[in-house]
């Protein structure tokens, strides 16, 4: 077992409805997650739930030092691992629930993109749909925001009320292809433009 798998299956079995994840992302997850992210430019791009970092190392490549990479956790030992591994990240130990006021403390009024690595589905209805207005609220009007919803979490109620929630708060909502190179598989939802 590596040491992130380490960590955070340690975390995971802390507090299963934060942490949410057994093992780190995937390459191929983080990839297709990322995939928002501009080519040219100088975005915003704004990572809720990094965990050990799988996404924060791809958004990390796809910026090639262009932008602003902030990420919020709010486990304090995955923040910290992630402040010391990925220097020219802005790591905020905080709630994303709390988004703008974190944003905004930071000189950042609103991000471009969005990528979220939190366990949706574990989340009760009152937390879905105030983390789904903080991200709208801090996002440009173009703005993308992605995220992703493991296979097996398909047939839960929360997961289908997260898929309507995001109707709800965004104009387009594109549900990806399933990556089959992940423990466990997922898949990933593309939204964007969202709704006042």
């Amino acid at each position: 077992m590596s040491n992130d798998t380490a960590l955070l299956f340690g975390q995971f079995l802390r507090a299963p409805t934060r942490v949410g994840a057994i093992a780190p992302s995937s390459r191929k997850l983080a990839a297709s997650v990322c995939a928002p992210v501009p080519e040219r430019g100088e975005p915003i791009v704004v990572e809720l739930g990094p965990g050990t970092g799988p996404f924060t190392a791809e958004i990390q490549r796809r910026l090639g030092g262009r932008g602003r990479h902030l990420a919020v956790e709010l486990n304090e030992a995955l923040a910290s691992l992630l402040a010391d591994r990925f220097p020219t990240v802005d790591v905020v130990h905080g709630d994303a629930a709390e988004l703008s006021a974190l944003l905004g403390g930071h000189g950042v009024d609103q991000a471009d993109v969005v990528i979220s690595g939190l366990p949706w589905a574990s989340f009760p209805e009152g937390l879905q749909r105030d983390l789904l207005g903080a991200v709208a609220s801090a996002m440009s009007p173009a703005g993308a925001f992605t995220t992703f919803s493991y296979i097996h979490a398909i047939p839960l109620s929360s997961a289908r009320r997260f898929r309507t929630l995001l109707g709800e708060r965004f104009e387009e909502v594109v549900q990806g292809r399933t990556v089959w190179r992940n423990a466990p598989p997922a898949f990933v939802f593309h939204a964007r433009r969202p709704r006042p």
